[in-house]
């Protein structure tokens, strides 16, 4: 690969890597925050709602902005809008939440992100992208660390219908990277998150009123690192911090790096949220969890290495 293709990639995918990072980190802190919700009274559906709704509110007026009267790019994406905001937030979150309540955040949290297998093999199948050596090589290294950090070596107990739940928060999860990767369809990112959450909370609101989805909430505090917090803290942080700001900066990141390397970085989220876990719930990590941790953060290198490099035009004039 010439020098000028190499810079051109690196512009592209280091602020990708950082908007990717960041955005695995805060969405991480949702898990713990919200468990300490559930224990404090709320049910999985009223926590998720509540989160995805004060991130809509968040960034409706900045999306509404961004569009600056260009309404026509919404109402030629509207099925991508809508697709995003029923699976990859009001779905994804939901299975995600119930997850969680079930079982250990570390636990739910990396079953849900063995979700970059399956972008790969959705790349591989739909757009011919096969994964070279590297990226199985990444691919099983990140899957021996999920491995570990969900401590199977040692036969810990699993709640089945909590392993469900986190299965089909992978499926949402595979989703999300695919479509937030998705640069040419012309619509801002922030548009893109905004018009999914707000069509999401709202969904998730119905689903609520209707009883389909139980809803219970609780004015008592929230036991965080066995502090009190109150619950309207703790909610405006899991709105803001852990939902409209990562939404955003993932879509942005993906963009950058493609589905495929994003969907590996936001494994990241998955070793944030067992320290989250730890700092929060008192969910302490064992060594051989750390060690996982290490394996996933050497498949995302792994997979850095392997992604595909795609040569730049050079400009008008110039002979590569």
């Amino acid at each position: 690969m010439s020098a000028l293709t190499h810079d051109a990639a690196t512009t592209r995918t280091a602020p990708g890597l950082l908007l990717g990072l960041t955005a695995a980190a805060t969405f991480a802190a949702s898990g713990p925050l919200a468990k300490g919700l559930i224990a404090a009274g709320w049910t999985p559906g009223s926590a998720v709602t509540a989160r995805v709704l004060i991130a809509a509110a968040v960034l409706v007026v900045p999306a509404a902005m961004t569009l600056r009267g260009r309404w026509h790019l919404l109402r030629a994406q509207a099925g991508l809008v809508i697709a995003y905001g029923l699976i990859a937030v009001a779905a994804c979150q939901l299975s995600y939440f119930n997850a969680v309540d079930r079982m250990q955040v570390g636990v739910a949290l990396l079953i849900e992100f063995t979700a970059p297998v399956a972008v790969v093999g959705w790349m591989w199948l739909r757009h011919g992208q096969r994964p070279g050596r590297l990226t199985v090589a990444g691919a099983l290294a990140a899957l021996v660390g999920l491995a570990l950090v969900l401590d199977l070596v040692s036969g810990a107990e699993l709640d089945g219908i909590g392993v469900l739940w986190a299965l089909g928060a992978m499926v949402c999860a595979a989703f999300y990277w695919i479509v937030s990767a998705d640069d040419q369809n012309g619509l801002p990112g922030i548009v893109l998150a905004a018009g999914g959450l707000l069509l999401g909370g709202v969904t998730l609101l119905a689903a609520g009123a209707i009883g389909v989805v139980p809803f219970a909430a609780s004015r008592a505090d929230v036991i965080l690192d066995g502090r009190a917090v109150a619950w309207w803290v703790t909610l405006l942080v899991l709105g803001v911090v852990t939902a409209a700001v990562p939404y955003v900066l993932g879509i942005a990141g993906s963009r950058l790096m493609g589905s495929r390397l994003a969907s590996f970085v936001g494994l990241a989220e998955a070793v944030a949220g067992v320290v989250f876990a730890w700092l929060l719930l008192d969910e302490a990590p064992r060594a051989i969890q750390l060690l996982g941790g290490v394996c996933i953060l050497a498949g995302v290198v792994l997979v850095r290495l392997g992604e595909p490099k795609v040569a730049e035009a050079p400009p008008e004039g110039v002979t590569p």
